[in-house]
């Protein structure tokens, strides 16, 4: 929507699009999930947090409060790394891949990334990608005191999503 101010066409500052954050994730147990730390620390120089299953799944193994999982966010220089994830899969992404305000993809191997190198102690290791999307105005929502409500067009939708990461990355979608 754009407004017409003295004959000069302006955007609406509050329906830009930012992304908010990017976080990889890895799943394992035991040692893998130790590797898979490291390469957490190795792609974002974070400190990973470990997650910790709440079932219990007996056909994978899991029990109740056993980790299964590191996680880290990034949000300062997150467009920077996702750049040079987006190289690693050729720019181009599935459009099922896209949910309302976010996106995610898995890289099979950190290697394919350029830049970073065969580590020997981690191995060959891949990890998922989830990019969240916001617009202004959305800590009303998430704030502790005197959260209030938003509307459901501050909300990004797919085609929102799919216009930005092909104006902003050169991003190609295909079904």
């Amino acid at each position: 929507m754009t407004k017409t101010n003295g004959g000069i066409k302006s955007e609406n500052p509050m329906r830009k699009i930012k992304i908010e954050k990017v976080v990889l994730s890895v799943g394992a147990t035991g040692e893998a999930l130790e590797k898979g730390v490291k390469l957490l620390k190795l792609l974002t120089g974070g400190k990973p947090a470990k997650m910790k299953s709440a079932k219990r799944i007996p056909s994978l193994g899991v029990r109740p409060k056993l980790e299964v999982g590191a996680v880290v966010t990034i949000r300062k220089g997150a467009e920077e790394l996702l750049k040079r994830m987006l190289v690693a899969i050729d720019n181009t992404l599935r459009t099922r891949q896209i949910s309302e305000n976010n996106f995610s993809f898995g890289l099979k191997e950190y290697i394919e990334i350029p830049g970073i190198e065969y580590q020997r102690d981690i191995g060959i290791m891949g990890f998922d990608a989830t990019v969240v999307f916001k617009r202004a105005g959305r800590r009303v929502r998430i704030r502790k005191i005197g959260a209030g409500k938003i509307p459901k067009r501050q909300t990004i939708t797919k085609q929102e999503i799919i216009k930005f990461m092909e104006d902003n990355f050169k991003t190609t979608f295909r079904k």
